[in-house]
Formats: structure tokens, sequence, C-alpha cells
């Protein structure tokens, strides 16, 4: 993940994400992708990750990274992702 798209996911996250859930159990990345949490961390998501329905991609103690669905307790309902353009500051 690049410079830019980790400040994307990173200001996504400090607007809520799509939603919250709390860490059942410690999870230690297993790859580089991969987000570290301990149990009874807060995990804001950002979104499920395409064609893997129970993969996420969530925002931890400042890092961005994959985590099992299974490994944690949402918080209610996920909201649906809002994708927009931006608009040109020209336009």
């Amino acid at each position: 993940m690049d410079a830019s798209e980790l400040g994307r996911w990173t200001r996504f996250a400090a607007k809520g994400g799509i939603g919250k859930c709390t860490a059942l159990q410690d999870c230690v990345a297993e790859g580089a992708e991969d987000l570290m949490f301990l149990k009874d961390d807060e995990i804001t998501v950002l979104m499920q990750i395409p064609g893997q329905p129970d993969v996420f991609l969530g925002y931890c103690e400042g890092v961005v990274g994959h985590f099992q669905g299974d490994a944690v307790r949402f918080h209610g309902r996920l909201k649906k992702p809002v994708l927009t353009k931006r608009q040109s500051a020209m336009s």
C-alpha cells in the first residue's frame, strides 16, 4: 500500500469507516498486509475484501491491514461503502 492510499484509509478511519468491532482474541500479523491487534482492541472497519466473505480491511492503533471476521465482534451492522469521485476544482 503506497503512502497516498494509506493516507486515504487513515482519513476514512478517522471518520468512522463503515463500522467498528472489538477483538475477541490476540491476532499476530502473519503477512505484510495483515493487521495485528490484541484482545479487546477496537478496530475501525474500512471495507470487506472483495471475493473473501470473512476478510476485512481495518484500522487499529495507527495501522491499516487485513483481518478475519471470526476474530472480532462487530458493533452492529456495517454500513454500505459509498464510492464517489472527487470533483475537479476546475469544473
